[in-house]
């Protein structure tokens, strides 16, 4: 419980320092630039190949499976389901989670062992607005560009796919899918990029500010924020989900 509240008081802490750092973390700004271009620019790559992949896997067992059903048109929102609404913003997360909660967790646990943090205390400046702020919004702004991107080239992709199947020009099957999207889609999978971008680097910044001295620690404090950011936004989504039948 006590960890629980910890994780409140952080994340409440860092939400206030984000209008300080804003208004002057000039210094700090590259740090967002570059949060921002290793966890969504390079990212970009591995994000591609997965949602072709999923795309591909939806039409290859959806088309044959509907087809048989005469209700080939479902296709399109079990599409905008699977890419959009469920699987885009849980696999982008796993990919930002693999490769930035790592990285600045030991970072973070890195200059804790250093005193650096101390030293940023020292001289008045604050650890939270100049470390913890820009990397907490550089993961949440790369999980919501990087899940948009999931999206749209998984259904892009998906078009390839669909031609060996039923040929189509592509203004008839884009368009078929943007009639199956609604706002709810677009809402909840929005919803979804932002909840796990913030777990992800809240959780990431706490397991590397909680090592106390020894350098054994540090590796440690990766594997933890890993697996707890794993965990928690596995949690969140479900929970996002049951909300969004139940509601909507």
């Amino acid at each position: 419980m006590a960890s629980i509240f910890y994780t409140l008081g952080f994340f409440t802490r860092t939400l206030k320092g984000v209008g300080a750092f804003i208004l002057r973390g000039q210094a700090a700004y590259k740090i967002l630039i570059m949060q921002i271009l290793f966890t969504c620019i390079e990212a970009l790559g591995v994000s591609s190949l997965l949602a072709i992949g999923i795309g591909v896997a939806v039409n290859i067992v959806g088309i044959p499976f509907l087809t048989g059903l005469s209700q080939e048109r479902l296709i399109y929102p079990l599409l905008i389901t699977i890419i959009t609404r469920e699987l885009g913003p849980l696999l982008t997360a796993f990919i930002i989670i693999a490769r930035s909660a790592t990285a600045i967790a030991i970072e973070m646990a890195s200059n804790v062992i250093a005193h650096e943090v101390e030293a940023y205390i020292s001289v008045g400046v604050d650890p939270i607005e100049h470390l913890a702020v820009p990397r907490f919004l550089g993961v949440t702004i790369s999980m919501f560009l990087l899940n948009i991107y999931f999206s749209i080239f998984g259904l892009a992709g998906s078009f390839l796919v669909a031609q060996i199947f039923n040929s189509m020009p592509a203004s008839v099957y884009f368009g078929n899918l943007i009639q199956a999207m609604t706002v709810q889609d677009i809402f909840i999978s929005i919803i979804k990029s932002l909840s796990f971008g913030m777990i992800t680097s809240i959780v990431a910044l706490i397991s590397g500010f909680s090592v106390e001295r020894a350098s054994t620690e540090v590796p440690v404090a990766g594997l933890k924020a890993v697996g707890a950011s794993f965990g928690w936004c596995i949690l969140v989504d479900i929970i996002l989900s049951a909300l969004y039948y139940l509601v909507l």
